[in-house]
């Protein structure tokens, strides 16, 4: 296990600036995920990391080694590509062993790491199939046991899931994150989808504009946002507007044109000041129906449109001159009927304060 070090790395193809300063460390043995919106960096850094492009500033380090100006072939990384990039006239044996072959390894030596490759995805049993024969859940652990046989300093992952079923999404997350555990892999890991990045990675980082938005866990990304930009693309939220009326250790006092609410700091590094304009973001799933209204953390409202998930209820809940989304798990449907006014209420920690 390495770590993996990207320090000030700046990409340019042209007069775009795709990379502007970019400085992560992935710790040894971390699943790290790379997220954000089309175009915002993650595929040239993936891509710039494996030494499929070159960078015009900065350096990157496996461990304290300096890689950043070799080739792929001399990096030692293990590539899994979202199209697989499989030989459909070799058999599953042959694709795996093609990287080892090429390294010119013994035939034993070769025989016994595919197999091992092949025994930690689960595919022993399918070595002589070709390509063809296989379902895409297959091929995609082929494609991982092609990765994972070279024995890579690093494994990199460009939306491997991504062109496979919804359901069988579910099940390969899991099985990818197991891999990299027992294989005691660092894994880098690219995706747009913000439910593999949250359900399987150690830590995420946000890219937004060829820049690191936000670095942390999956728990600190979702509930302590440091910009909208990140509120907005990691799950669902509301935005509401305000002005900051006090400060104090414990929270922030915010005076809304729906009502007056207390929060803390998504980053906590900023020091809001009185006086000061600021935006609340609050997760659907946090808001709470009640009877009656309290003075903070509670606005007035009815029911508008529904749609009923069975575990979960999505409601629009029209505010004068707003629309929230409220989710209310295990919902009774009929206690909730259209046009009925209600009061919803929030709790202080998930009333989240972004800097406008």
């Amino acid at each position: 296990m390495i770590p993996v070090v990207i320090d000030k790395i700046v990409k340019k193809f042209g007069a775009v600036t795709a990379l502007q300063g970019v400085t992560l460390r992935i710790e040894p043995g971390e699943l790290f995920f790379l997220l954000g919106p089309s175009g915002c960096g993650k595929t040239t850094l993936l891509r710039t990391i494996a030494g499929f492009y070159m960078p015009d500033e900065g350096r990157i380090l496996f461990g304290d080694t300096d890689v950043t100006r070799l080739p792929p072939h001399k990096r030692n990384t293990g590539m899994m590509f979202q199209s697989y990039a499989l030989w459909p006239h070799l058999s599953v044996e042959k694709n795996v062993a093609f990287g080892l072959e090429e390294r010119r390894l013994p035939s034993l030596e070769i025989r016994k790491r595919v197999y091992e490759a092949l025994a930690a995805v689960k595919m022993e049993p399918f070595a002589s199939r070709r390509i063809a024969q296989l379902s895409g859940g297959q091929q995609q652990r082929v494609a991982l046991a092609r990765a994972l046989v070279i024995r890579p300093k690093c494994l990199l992952l460009d939306e491997p899931l991504s062109s496979i079923d919804a359901r069988l999404r579910l099940e390969m997350r899991s099985e990818i994150r197991r891999v990299c555990k027992e294989a005691g892999l660092t894994a880098i890991y690219v995706t747009h989808d913000q439910k593999e990045a949250l359900s399987i990675s150690d830590r995420i980082a946000i890219l937004e504009g060829g820049k690191i938005a936000q670095t942390g866990t999956p728990e600190q990304i979702y509930r302590r946002p440091h910009t909208k930009v990140v509120a907005d693309f990691i799950g669902e939220t509301n935005f509401l507007y305000g002005r900051i009326v006090s400060v104090s250790p414990v929270c922030v006092d915010v005076e809304t044109t729906w009502g007056h609410f207390q929060g803390v700091c998504g980053d906590p590094d900023w020091k809001p000041q009185p006086g000061g304009h600021v935006v609340l973001s609050i997760r659907p799933e946090c808001w709470k129906f009640s009877p009656e209204s309290c003075l903070v953390n509670s606005v007035s409202g009815r029911i508008g449109d529904a749609t009923y998930l069975g575990e979960v209820s999505q409601y629009r809940f029209a505010l004068p001159g707003l629309d929230l989304k409220i989710y209310e798990l295990n919902p009774d449907p009929s206690a909730r009927p259209p046009g009925r006014e209600l009061h919803a209420v929030v709790e202080r920690n998930d009333v989240v304060l972004i800097k406008p």
